[in-house]
């Protein structure tokens, strides 16, 4: 019988390190097998959707780290076109129902209520 693998953390990926690692954990995505799982495009919608800013070269070395290509090794029309699908990715999300948006009216009320800010009428 084999031994049950253990997951790899997401830096094991080659040009991946312990900061995009942590972008992953924040976002629930705990190993690299399961970013391999979810693919670029995915993944990213996800770190976004919790929190990560959008970053173009973020977004490409995600790609080339999970082709297994060096991380500058994206160039010409390929890089254009995953700009347009960075560009996508991140559309997608500004209009997306933000639960920003309902953590700021929380943050409000609650200002409101202690009295830090002025009450609207």
């Amino acid at each position: 019988m084999m031994a049950a693998m253990t997951p790899q953390p997401v830096s094991s990926i080659k040009n991946l390190g312990p900061a995009f690692e942590a972008e992953c954990t924040r976002a629930g995505i705990a190993s690299a097998e399961a970013l391999r799982a979810l693919g670029a495009d995915r993944a990213y919608a996800q770190l976004l959707a919790h929190g990560t800013r959008p970053h173009f070269i973020g977004y490409y070395v995600l790609v080339m780290a999970l082709q297994g290509r060096p991380w500058n090794d994206c160039q010409g029309a390929e890089k254009a076109a995953l700009r347009a699908r960075f560009d996508a990715l991140k559309a997608a999300q500004s209009t997306a129902p933000a639960e920003k948006e309902k953590g700021h009216a929380a943050l409000d009320a609650a200002l409101d209520a202690i009295g830090v800010r002025k009450r609207r009428p």
